[in-house]
């Protein structure tokens, strides 16, 4: 998979506009401004693909990223962003389940979490949704080098507590300012294509 053939295919607000190529398709969901674009575009080696903005909760579409035509990277609406309208966030909140809910070529959804906080009940219920669907969770716990190494050893017992996670689910400490985490991330989607693969076989 060639990493440098990469762009963003289609921003949808329906499925309707869902690309029509199937191939698998990883998605990262969290709150706004917990840095999905920011994750994106580490994974990639890019600085401005996957877009950033400086006002939380301001993506209002499905972005699709074609990674050479093998695999889709799933940018989801942030939630949780309380100075937006409730229709907006009412809207928001049935895009993110339509997808999830009849996309069957996800393959895996990664619940994004901030390091720095305790996970919100708004992420809790994410949680408990993708969990409907599948049997283990990756959970990345972004911005973690914002922490200092007890911090973050803090910081992430308290989310696996919070979310009540398991020995089958995984929690990635992230940082978009080392390499921490962005070779984890990458195995894990390798894994899961390669597991796709052989049972192909």
């Amino acid at each position: 998979m060639n990493l440098h053939n990469a762009n963003i295919a289609v921003s949808a607000v329906s499925p309707a506009q869902y690309p029509s190529m199937v191939i698998p398709e990883f998605a990262f969901v969290g709150r706004s401004n917990v840095g999905k674009s920011s994750l994106i575009n580490k994974l990639l080696n890019r600085r401005s693909l996957a877009r950033i903005s400086s006002t939380p909760g301001k993506t209002a579409t499905i972005n699709f990223y074609n990674i050479d035509d093998t695999i889709f990277l799933v940018d989801l609406p942030g939630y949780g962003y309380a100075a937006r309208s409730k229709n907006e966030i009412k809207k928001w909140g049935e895009m993110i389940e339509e997808y999830l809910g009849t996309r069957q070529q996800i393959y895996q959804v990664f619940l994004l979490v901030d390091s720095r906080h305790k996970p919100t009940a708004d992420d809790v219920l994410m949680l408990e949704w993708i969990r409907s669907y599948q049997q283990s969770v990756v959970i990345i716990a972004t911005k973690a080098d914002k922490l200092s190494k007890r911090e973050l050893e803090h910081n992430l017992e308290l989310i696996y507590t919070t979310l009540e996670l398991t020995d089958d689910d995984v929690l990635v400490p992230f940082s978009t300012k080392s390499e921490e985490g962005k070779i984890t991330v990458w195995d894990m989607i390798n894994l899961l294509l390669e597991g796709e693969d052989s049972s192909d076989k």
